[in-house]
């Protein structure tokens, strides 16, 4: 085990991860509250301090555990859900659905970010800064920044599986029509023992792999 090149990965994940579950869950809850639910905002989750968001099991040692046992190639984590209420929605079908997709798609605005940083910010810089800097800030910027994109397209596309309660579970069950909807939203006790079984048989990466695909496609546009 490379102990140096986990560590490296660490430093270079640490604040991506940080940051797009932070994002993805304070969207889920300002959406929410601008739809008529305050019970985030009313918990104190409405904030980008990630402490707020952290859990210990999916923040800290799940990502650290995936760095040593797969040697830095997969890193993964997830924050604490922000509360929703749907009962205090005007259409509570309709509104949690919308909630639901504003993690994912902040998770891609994210990665858009970071790669209109490192095209438009870092590498016109990297031009014209000596090459101690470019060595020394310009260098772990961009890893950071690269791993930021890669981090948030694999955050999106795993919560955008159509199982509740993964954010693409919670879609579908908004779009359907009723009956579909309740009998897809009476698996949500269970949608995570079918998440853990998907990902352990590595049938999840069937779903997962198109759709980073397809993101990371739709960056390289910009």
């Amino acid at each position: 085990m490379d102990i140096s090149g986990v560590l490296r990965q660490i430093a270079i994940s640490a604040v991506p991860i940080l940051v797009a579950i932070t994002f993805h869950e304070v969207a889920h809850g300002f959406v929410a509250y601008k739809l008529g639910d305050r019970t985030a905002k009313a918990l104190g989750r409405l904030t980008l301090n990630p402490i707020a968001h952290i859990d210990l099991f999916g923040t800290i040692l799940m990502p650290f555990l995936l760095l040593v046992f797969t040697n830095g190639q997969f890193v993964f984590g997830y924050a604490k859900p922000v509360p929703i209420n749907p009962y205090n929605f005007k259409d509570p079908k309709r509104d949690t659905a919308i909630s639901a997709a504003a993690g994912p798609l902040t998770n891609i605005l994210l990665a858009m970010v970071s790669l209109l940083l490192i095209k438009f910010v870092l590498l016109p810089a990297a031009a014209l800064l000596p090459e101690s800097v470019v060595l020394t800030v310009l260098k772990p910027l961009n890893m950071m920044l690269t791993s930021s994109i890669v981090i948030n397209v694999v955050l999106a596309s795993f919560n955008l599986m159509p199982i509740p309660p993964l954010d693409g579970g919670r879609v579908l069950v908004g779009i359907l029509p009723l009956r579909q909807a309740a009998m897809l939203s009476r698996i949500e006790p269970y949608g995570m023992f079918i998440v853990i079984i998907l990902i352990a048989t590595g049938l999840a990466r069937y779903f997962i792999s198109p759709l980073v695909s397809l993101f990371l496609a739709l960056l390289r546009i910009i």
